[in-house]
């Protein structure tokens, strides 16, 4: 079955399970895959907390062991909707920890699953990417998307404040407020994709897995946004059976 690492946040895994099912061509209940989903957020460190300094136990330990439980329970392969547990200080953590433990489970890559759809999809466009600041401190997107030869648009300061806070500010990001979605955070996303279309972006990455929940088009001021959990789940899907794939639809 596909295993699904939830919980961070626990919304996203349930936007992925979701669009695993929108992304499966089944004429019926019985025609969908098999998907577990553990959503257990209580026993997972905080990802940008850990990249900031500001918590001392790398989530990656704890990813992997609940990796080690989907795969005991079945999974043959796992994806993590959860662009910043994707960095390499955490990822390649539980990578470390899959092989010490013995795991044969195939653990895709979300952030090299959006480049590789970039190359194949979108090929010579320049790339943006909404993200945390741990993401963006640690050149997650930037070092992987410019090692496939994709040219990367950076956020300055002040512009990355604003993503940032439109994520996790108490009063209205959407880690904290996400069901509704409040205004001020949806607005403050839209305006940063006006603003980094102006410094020459023609493709928008939603690079933390709640912006979907606030970002509902598939384009804003002409550029096309890309949704990793969609991949992640189109990725998934393929890699478990390429048969039961829906057509691509941009």
């Amino acid at each position: 079955m596909i295993g699904i690492i939830g919980g961070l946040g626990p919304l996203a895994g349930i936007d992925i399970v979701r669009k695993i099912i929108e992304e499966t061509n089944a004429q019926n209940d019985q025609g969908h895959l098999p998907v577990l989903l553990s959503s257990q957020p209580n026993k997972i460190p905080n990802r940008v907390d850990y990249l900031l300094g500001l918590e001392p136990r790398n989530p990656g330990i704890d990813i992997a062991n609940i990796a080690i439980e989907l795969e005991k329970a079945g999974a043959s392969v796992i994806g993590m909707p959860s662009n910043t547990a994707h960095t390499g200080p955490i990822f390649d953590t539980v990578k470390e920890e899959l092989t010490r433990q013995g795991s044969q489970v195939r653990f895709l890559n979300m952030i090299d699953e959006v480049a590789d759809y970039i190359n194949e999809v979108y090929p010579g466009k320049a790339v943006s990417v909404l993200v945390t600041n741990g993401t963006k401190n640690n050149g997650l997107y930037k070092n992987s998307l410019e090692a496939k030869g994709i040219t990367f648009i950076d956020s300055h300061e002040s512009l990355q404040e604003k993503i940032h806070e439109a994520i996790y500010d108490k009063t209205y990001g959407l880690k904290h407020v996400s069901s509704p979605v409040t205004n001020r955070s949806h607005d403050a996303l839209v305006a940063a994709i006006q603003e980094l279309k102006g410094h020459g972006a023609e493709l928008i990455i939603m690079g933390c897995t709640d912006i979907p929940m606030a970002l509902r088009e598939k384009s804003y001021y002409g550029l096309p946004v890309l949704d990793p959990n969609r991949i992640l789940a189109r990725a998934l899907i393929r890699t478990q059976d390429a048969t039961k794939l829906k057509e691509d639809v941009l």
